[in-house]
């Protein structure tokens, strides 16, 4: 798995590279230091997986993932966005421009790379507290919120699609349904074509707008 560093601090782009070539399946490819070098540097070396900060000069890793998301020769291309911050805004933001998961900078290291392989397999991946705050917005979020249409689904989708809001990954919905793994990941293929969605986040963020997530399913 090639990995793509994005962080305005040396320390922190060092330290976050020997966690990555310390597992025998990730390599760091390239490292950024602006947002807008992550954008050129992506361009050039196709990463699976970008580790992209949120608050660099020459451009957010907000702005930064929106026009590498936009971009179809990237559309392979994984982004997991650190940030030191769960502000609502940042989480929010990194998702609509279509980050695949957002993790706090104090997770343990076996947790970002961990992250790194989930994010890569196609899984979204938010920390709990990030999870929870996600909920809430939509939950309590004003009247009125344009959902999303799920009628088009099937008894069995709809359940894998709450499944994937509460941040289970396709292992754990093998086992809480009794179904196969090629099941899981069929399923989750037509949610992904039924609902336009990029990734798994996108289909989180689907489940919450139309209203199928509430409190009491977290």
């Amino acid at each position: 798995m090639r990995v793509l560093i994005a962080d305005d601090q040396p320390l922190m782009r060092h330290s976050l590279a020997i966690l990555v070539d310390g597992d025998p399946a990730l390599t760091t490819v390239a490292q950024a230091a602006t947002g807008g070098e992550a954008v050129s540097l992506a361009r050039q070396v196709i990463p699976d997986v970008i580790l992209m900060d949120i608050r660099m000069p020459g451009g957010d890793g907000i702005e930064a993932t929106r026009e590498i998301t936009a971009d179809p020769r990237l559309s392979t291309c994984r982004i997991l966005v650190l940030s030191m911050y769960e502000l609502d805004e940042y989480v929010y933001g990194a998702l609509r421009a279509g980050a695949s998961g957002f993790l706090l900078k104090d997770a343990h290291p076996g947790e970002l790379v961990d992250a790194v392989r989930r994010t890569h397999a196609g899984e979204s991946l938010f920390a709990p507290a990030i999870l929870t705050r996600l909920v809430d917005h939509y939950v309590r979020g004003p009247a009125g919120r344009p959902g999303t249409d799920l009628r088009m689904l099937t008894d069995r989708e709809t359940q894998v699609l709450v499944l994937i809001a509460r941040g289970l990954s396709n292992q754990e919905i093998v086992a809480n349904l009794a179904i196969s793994i090629k099941t899981v990941k069929t399923h989750v293929g037509s949610l992904l074509a039924k609902l336009q969605a990029r990734d798994r986040a996108q289909l989180v963020i689907a489940a919450y707008e139309s209203g199928l997530v509430g409190p009491g399913d977290r």
